[in-house]
């Protein structure tokens, strides 16, 4: 190879970038919830979240009521569930450091949906709520007796009743329109795996293995928002709940899987092997890779978990960051051996903070109840730029893409590095 510009052309510079077109798949959450409490003293145990419009109801049952100290002279009025607002919740934490009250269920700031005074001995119970004020509320369950230990199977049930119907919607107000925006998602996604088919039997001369495995991740993102289109469908109409989150978690392991086949093949393996270390493959093969499989695995497990968990919040976080991290174990040492790749990567780069941090946390907390499915929208829509701009720069062409251009130069370098 001379000193001059000598060029190779290597089209497995995109099996690399396979693994965040997997990070772009979400979950689902259902709006019936199922919380198994045992031997709990918690001061307050967060069950779920909803926004209620002005036929809002909540179908409360919980069974297998179990208390450590059973006395006849507990005030059990001090135990319950309560429904309250993010800015009520502020207020209430207020009386209780001037010491207005002791409790929660003390604060006319809240609304009580059951206390255990009521129970009279019995060990389950079931009621209806009807809450008339649209707003977002989180139920939660108040213990304010601290020796005092609880065990209990809770179902709840959220949901609004159509204006027109009167039939419930177990979707948050905030949330109705999903299905249809999914659904639209879904659409735009199978016309662009139709539109790359074309492409690749147009220039089936210029296209190489990494182009059919785009195909592949286009395709099983189109059938992941369809998957999400039902998923939310059936949880607002016949309150189903689990059986879409099972085959959604299938499709993303399964995504997963092609994404590893796909980087220890040999066209993968062939790009990789001049421009990473020895020990640099390993750590990517046998510990990031896994390691980003798991994390989306465990995500699913969290969020069906729900916030009733013990540290919730700190795992859901600590999931986010190895999520994060693993991205980055994949781009740096790539970024640094691969200049001419470099802007396409801060791009990247870009694609996942927007995706992971912007999104999921920003727009989350700045944007109304009413309008969560922005979020979504946002989301999908930069997971969409992010895909076209990447399939219009690597496409396969009839003369050689810059993107596949590999400067002779630096090929060498490399390789000398490693010996």
């Amino acid at each position: 190879m001379s000193n001059t510009m000598a060029i190779s052309y290597r089209p497995s510079s995109l099996f690399s970038l396979l693994i965040f077109f997997a990070l772009s798949f979400s979950i689902s959450l259902a709006e019936i919830r199922f919380s198994d409490i045992r031997s709990n003293n918690r001061y307050i145990i967060p069950l779920d979240e909803f926004g209620f419009t002005h036929t809002g109801r909540l179908h409360l049952n919980v069974s297998q009521i179990s208390l450590s100290n059973p006395s006849p002279d507990l005030d059990l009025s001090q135990v319950g569930f309560i429904l309250s607002t993010r800015d009520s919740w502020i207020h209430v934490l207020k009386q209780i450091q001037d010491s207005e009250i002791t409790c929660p269920l003390q604060s006319r700031l809240v609304k009580l949906v059951y206390t255990f005074d009521r129970l009279k001995g019995a060990k389950s119970f079931d009621t209806l709520f009807m809450e008339t004020e649209a707003n977002q509320f989180t139920l939660a369950f108040t213990n304010c007796l601290e020796q005092l230990q609880v065990s209990m199977d809770v179902r709840s049930a959220m949901y609004n009743l159509d204006g027109k119907s009167g039939r419930p919607d177990y979707l948050s107000s905030g949330m109705t329109v999903l299905p249809r925006v999914y659904f639209l998602f879904f659409l735009i996604y199978f016309s662009m795996s139709v539109l790359w088919i074309y492409i690749l039997y147009k220039r089936r001369l210029t296209a190489f293995r990494i182009h059919f495995f785009m195909l592949a991740l286009v395709v099983l993102k189109a059938l992941n928002l369809i998957y999400e289109a039902e998923d939310k469908y059936s949880k607002s109409y016949s309150k189903r709940t689990g059986t879409w989150n099972v085959l959604l978690y299938i499709l993303l392991s399964f995504l997963n899987g092609i994404t590893l086949v796909a980087l220890m093949s040999t066209g993968g393996g062939s790009f990789l092997k001049p421009h990473l270390q020895e020990k640099e493959r390993k750590v990517l093969m046998i510990v990031v890779i896994p390691l980003q499989v798991f994390a989306n695995m465990a995500q699913l497990v969290i969020e069906n978990h729900g916030p009733y968990s013990q540290d919730w919040i700190t795992w859901k976080q600590v999931v986010l960051l190895v999520d994060i991290v693993c991205c980055c174990a994949v781009l740096f040492p790539i970024v640094r051996s691969i200049k001419n790749l470099r802007p396409y990567y801060v791009l990247v780069i870009c694609y996942i903070y927007f995706s992971r941090v912007v999104v999921v946390y920003v727009l989350v907390a700045i944007t109304s109840y009413r309008y969560l499915w922005t979020g979504v929208v946002a989301g999908e829509l930069a997971t969409l730029a992010f895909f076209a701009f990447t399939g219009y720069k690597f496409r396969p062409e009839a003369v050689h893409n810059p993107y596949f251009v590999i400067d002779g130069k630096e090929e060498e370098a490399a390789a000398e590095a490693l010996k």
